[in-house]
């Protein structure tokens, strides 16, 4: 007989990233939650990659989420909202594993920023306190709006809502 193990996507491909060696073990777990990749070592391509649609409303979700985010890092929103917040993320991350079809190298850019994100996102489930996580998760979708074309400045770092409210 068989055994089946059910995992989420987003867990499977962490345990990939991993074994890969996309996420060295050591850094996965690094005490400051910095971002695991070195955005000098990110390749620029020629021209943006295409997205699709499922790719383009998974990552209006994140930065929906990361905007609302600053409220909790500036102490306006409780802890249980802020729970709720990174599990948006995840439920994005989660679908666009199931429902992007992008090209090979689109689909390797993108999972360069999603491992991070990930990362970021257990490392806050175990810590929702430490807000250096938060930063992480802005950090690794930082090169969305360079690598892949999307609406125009939609995601460019400043464009997003003001932080000050």
């Amino acid at each position: 007989m068989r055994a089946s193990i059910k995992l989420p996507i987003s867990v499977f491909a962490v345990l990939v990233a991993l074994k890969a060696g996309a996420i060295p073990p050591a850094e996965a777990q690094h005490a400051h939650h910095e971002s695991t990749r070195d955005t000098s070592e990110t390749r620029t391509p020629a021209q943006r990659y295409a997205t699709d649609a499922p790719l383009r409303d998974g990552m209006a979700r994140i930065h929906s989420a990361l905007d609302e985010l600053r409220h909790y890092e500036m102490g306006h929103m409780p802890q249980a909202l802020a729970i709720e917040q990174v599990a948006a993320i995840q439920s994005a991350i989660d679908t666009l594993f199931a429902t992007c079809k992008l090209e090979p190298e689109a689909d390797a850019a993108l999972h360069g920023l999603l491992v991070p994100l990930i990362s970021a996102v257990q490392a806050f489930k175990r810590s929702p306190e430490d807000l250096g996580t938060i930063a992480s998760m802005r950090q690794a979708v930082a090169d969305y709006a360079r690598l892949f074309d999307d609406s125009p400045s939609r995601y460019v770092p400043g464009a997003d809502s003001d932080p000050s409210h």
